[in-house]
């Protein structure tokens, strides 16, 4: 497999997504014309840049998407496609690992975990790096969107998270044994994770 290859596998399959460690029957939102809409953002990699499904805001320009994970994650970064002109929002906080979702009011009197102001005039996916240590063992994170450029509506077409899961540790006195007919394509994996370590943060 050539160098290029290579590239086109992992952009394709984007291996630190998270969309398999959320639990997506339970991601739900506030204030947004149609509930159900929280969950179809939630997308595998290859449909970041589908525009036919997307969540919008009720009777304001604030939004907020609870997402909770079916294992405890490290997050490294969010992934975003926001609407754009007038609906596209400029502010994000982030509230980790609360078992219900972070309501309005409440979302005034606690701190979030972080504070993010949004780029404006991105057209693909955007990704804004997270702390490590405020994210590092995370089971569920709820994000508040505000302030749209037109000050009325918000939309949102994908969400999504980058980062590893946080397995159990396995008992220090047990082998790790690759089954010899996998072995080849564990070195594949390795290779592939390897190449990766060095690729730039954002995607567009």
């Amino acid at each position: 497999m050539d160098e290029n290859s290579v590239s086109s596998l992992l952009e394709g399959s984007d291996l630190a997504n998270l969309y398999t460690s959320i639990d997506k029957t339970n991601v739900h939102g506030l204030n947004l014309t149609v509930p159900e809409d929280a969950q179809a953002i939630i997308k595998p990699w290859n449909e970041r840049n589908d525009t036919s499904h997307s969540a919008e805001s009720g009777v304001d320009d604030q939004i907020i998407i609870h997402v909770p994970f079916t294992q405890n994650v490290r997050v490294r970064s969010v992934l975003l496609k926001l609407g754009r002109g007038e609906v596209a929002p400029r502010h994000l906080r982030i509230y980790a690992n609360h078992t219900n979702i972070v309501d309005f009011a409440e979302a005034e009197d606690v701190a979030p975990a972080m504070d993010l102001s949004l780029l404006e005039g991105e057209i693909g996916v955007t990704e804004y790096p997270m702390r490590n240590a405020a994210f590092a063992n995370i089971h569920s994170l709820s994000l508040f969107f505000s302030e749209a450029v037109g000050g009325e509506f918000i939309t949102i077409y994908y969400l999504g998270f980058r980062g590893d899961a946080r397995l159990q540790r396995k008992d220090v006195t047990q082998k790790l044994e690759v089954p010899a007919a996998n072995a080849a394509d564990a070195s594949l994996v390795d290779r592939l994770a390897e190449k990766t370590g060095g690729q730039q943060t954002t995607a567009r």
